[in-house]
C-alpha cells in the first residue's frame, strides 16, 4: 500500500476512532456515576438556563458555560465535580477550565441525560 491510498483512510479512521473514544469515555463516566454520587459528587450541568429549564437532572447545579470561571469558588474542590451538558462539547470545555483552576477530581459525563439513572 502506497502512502497516497494510505491517506485516503487515514482520516477517517481518525475521526472514528474520536468519536468511538468520546462515547466510551461518557459510558465510562455514566456507569461511575453511582459510585461518584456516593462520595458526594456534584452534578454541573454547563448548557444555558433556557436549556436547563426544559430538563434536567434532578439536584443538579446549573452554571452555563460562559459563568463558570466567575463561579468556580461555589465547587466545592473536594468533591467529586460530574459535567454534562447537551452533547458533551461545552461539558469538555468546562472540564478544562476547571483542571486549570486545580480541580483534579472531575469528569465529563457528556450529554446531561447520561447523568439520569
Amino acid at each position: 500500500m502506497d502512502f497516497e491510498n494510505l491517506q485516503t483512510y487515514l482520516i477517517p479512521a481518525v475521526l472514528v476512532g474520536l468519536v468511538v473514544w468520546r462515547v466510551l469515555r461518557f459510558r465510562w463516566v455514566r456507569k461511575q456515576l453511582p459510585s461518584l454520587l456516593a462520595q458526594g459528587a456534584v452534578v454541573v450541568d454547563v448548557r444555558s438556563q433556557g436549556e436547563f429549564s426544559s430538563g434536567a437532572r434532578e439536584g443538579s447545579l446549573n452554571i452555563p458555560l460562559d459563568a463558570l470561571e466567575r463561579e468556580v469558588d461555589r465547587l466545592d474542590r473536594k468533591k467529586p465535580i460530574v459535567l454534562c451538558c447537551a452533547s458533551g462539547t461545552r461539558s469538555g470545555m468546562a472540564l478544562a477550565l476547571l483542571k486549570r483552576k486545580g480541580f483534579s477530581n472531575v469528569y465529563n459525563a457528556g450529554p446531561w441525560k447520561n447523568t439520569v439513572l
